[in-house]
């Protein structure tokens, strides 16, 4: 795992990340993002915030995007985040971002958001619903980290880009007014590229090629076992490729044995079905106390909210803080 900077005892380093509401997480969620934060929130201060104002670019019906929020908010601290040692909020719930966004947008050329890539991915993948905040989307994401002045965002390398942009704004900003934003420091972490169960696309809901890790055992024990390995081994006694092999690919992080699991593979020991069977029975009880901590917290919803509006309460004053000194360098009254 990338070695984070050391945490000053007199200043301590804040860290911003937000994560989209798109239900109970996949495997590839919480192998992807979300151990690392439940892993930070003992090294920084650490602010974790739901995106709902982004997820309105894409989810247009009310009651579905309440229901992954709250989803969401229940799957992230069934596995590990905890409110007394992190904050916790849902976008939303701070209005300030849509402020801060706007003036932003004042200091941001057309053309930096026009060349980002998931504009022009999105653009492409959904031709009849490009809408204006799709465009802007990163102008609001470069305001959710420095409403808080965030100084390290913990980034996989293919959000780069995004988070270039963000310090791009925040140079321009102060470039304008006056030294007022921290420029972000992006911080790689380990972030696995986790395959979908088809084998050929990156796992997403929207794909339907996951493994849900807080679903009842036989679901996912039904999803590891539609997963496809490798191709070009027809036969039991074939010799495999682990390299290739997706299966093989997560044994890495549900057991130190994964390099006697791969050569089981390479040399024909052990056959598909078998190393499925044994990656089915170690998700199932690797994410057994996190399916009963989201049973419980789902079946007491006020908990929940409670957490959520605590935590949005908690940065009040830091974004009134905020946007007192922006009005005030920007002429607003």
């Amino acid at each position: 795992m990338t070695a984070f900077p050391a945490r000053a005892a007199a200043a301590p380093l804040r860290t911003f990340s937000g994560i989209q509401p798109s239900g109970a997480p996949h495997i590839g969620n919480d192998l992807g993002a979300i151990r690392n934060y439940v892993r930070l929130q003992d090294e920084y201060e650490a602010i974790y915030c739901i995106v709902d104002y982004h997820a309105l670019t894409t989810v247009h019906e009310g009651e579905v995007l309440r229901q992954r929020t709250f989803e969401m908010a229940a799957s992230l601290l069934a596995l590990g985040l905890d409110p007394d040692r992190c904050t916790l909020f849902v976008q939303s719930h701070r209005p300030e971002h849509t402020e801060l966004a706007w003036l932003l947008a004042t200091v941001t050329p057309v053309s930096w958001v026009e060349r980002t890539p998931s504009f022009k991915e999105k653009r492409e993948a959904r031709p009849d619903d490009i809408n204006h905040a799709l465009l802007t989307y990163p102008v609001l994401q470069a305001a959710d980290i420095a409403m808080y002045k965030a100084s390290i965002v913990p980034v996989g390398g293919d959000q780069s880009a995004h988070l270039e942009l963000s310090r791009e704004i925040v140079r321009a900003f102060n470039r304008r007014y006056g030294e007022t934003f921290p420029e972000p420091r992006e911080v790689h972490t380990e972030t696995p590229v986790v395959m979908g169960t088809d084998g050929l696309r990156r796992m997403s809901k929207s794909i339907g090629n996951t493994i849900d890790i807080l679903a009842a055992p036989d679901v996912i024990r039904q999803q590891v076992m539609s997963m496809v390995t490798d191709t070009q081994r027809i036969k039991r006694t074939d010799p495999g490729r682990p390299e290739v092999c997706n299966v093989c690919q997560l044994h890495r992080f549900f057991g130190e044995d994964y390099l006697e699991i791969q050569d089981g593979e390479r040399t024909a020991r052990t056959g598909c079905v078998d190393t499925k069977r044994l990656l089915a029975d170690r998700i199932i009880r690797h994410y057994a106390p996190a399916r009963e901590r989201y049973a419980e917290l789902t079946g007491h919803p006020d908990r929940v909210e409670g957490i959520l509006e605590a935590g949005a309460d908690r940065l009040r004053p830091i974004a009134a803080a905020t946007m007192a000194e922006v009005r005030e360098k920007m002429g607003l009254r």
